[in-house]
């Protein structure tokens, strides 16, 4: 998963490498692998490079099950900080956080897990059925 932080228009490049680390010392509080900085200098989608002042990434290595505590930390973390948007990618797909109400927040983040869940696994036989095919023998 990579997240790409974008400040508001008066933030300098300073204050949002100081804000990715913060960001990034939160998210090692939790059950991840790895959370590594990106500093790839790339624009996030759909934003204009004259209003990305800055941009700060990292990139999170976290098994599935840690992915909705992730976001609940970044969708939690940004409300009283001077970030415009948090973009999030995981595979090809990419959600934006940015200054909506939490509730709208939490369903989009609920939509985009939903969206990334693992298939479930076939169903196995169920126990009665194997104890009657034993009553044959």
């Amino acid at each position: 998963m990579r997240l790409v932080l974008t400040g508001s228009r008066d933030s300098d490049q300073e204050e949002l490498d100081g804000l990715t680390l913060q960001l990034r010392e939160r998210l090692l509080e939790l059950d991840v692998d790895d959370v590594a900085l990106d500093r790839s200098g790339a624009v996030p989608d759909g934003a204009k490079p004259v209003d990305a002042v800055a941009v700060g990434a990292l990139a999170v290595t976290a098994l599935p099950f840690a992915l909705r505590a992730a976001l609940d930390l970044v969708r939690t973390w940004i409300e009283n900080r001077p970030v415009r948007t948090v973009s999030i990618t995981l595979g090809e797909d990419t959600l934006e956080l940015e200054a909506v109400s939490t509730g709208d927040q939490q369903r989009l983040i609920d939509a985009f897990l939903a969206a990334h869940a693992p298939a479930p696994e076939p169903d196995a036989p169920a126990p009665e059925s194997d104890a009657a095919a034993g009553q044959g023998d």
